[in-house]
């Protein structure tokens, strides 16, 4: 289950490792990419079937990023989640961000049994200040009707 502490702490987390991260400029990861950097993120995109994105070092894998990083946001399909949150605990990282879309059941019983503070069914735009525009209202309508993390 989030809390709030979870989402916060993992926000907090200003070097990410991208995992799942789409070459396709126009996609949802990309741009919440983007958003970030302009949030003061630095981020280490994951994706094994590119060696650039966006004009950045693209690495394989979360075990072969090149340094430390706070937390793992997850934009992989979900028959690869498990997989990706299964090299970020071998990593050392124990903050996962697993984007909507992308949770399997697997994935989701690897973090309970590890006892992972993994922020799901949430958008990180909703939570990564400043929020604005769209991501705000959603978050003001979520929290109306009680769909925000304690």
């Amino acid at each position: 289950m989030n809390t709030m502490q979870d989402v916060r702490a993992f926000v907090a987390e200003k070097t990410l490792a991208v995992a799942g991260l789409s070459r396709d400029e126009k996609s949802f990861s990309a741009r919440a990419c983007a958003e970030l950097r302009t949030k003061g993120y630095k981020l280490y995109p994951v994706n094994p079937n590119a060696a650039t994105i966006g004009g950045e070092k693209c690495y394989p894998s979360v075990g072969a990023l090149p340094g430390k990083v706070g937390g793992v946001l997850v934009f992989t399909p979900p028959a690869h989640t498990e997989k990706v949150v299964r090299e970020a605990v071998a990593a050392g990282i124990r903050r996962i961000w697993i984007q909507q879309g992308a949770a399997s059941p697997e994935a989701l019983r690897f973090c309970a049994d590890n006892k992972l503070p993994a922020v799901t069914k949430q958008c990180i735009l909703m939570y990564a200040e400043p929020v604005a525009s769209f991501h705000a209202f959603h978050r003001w309508v979520k929290k109306l009707f009680g769909g925000l993390p304690r």
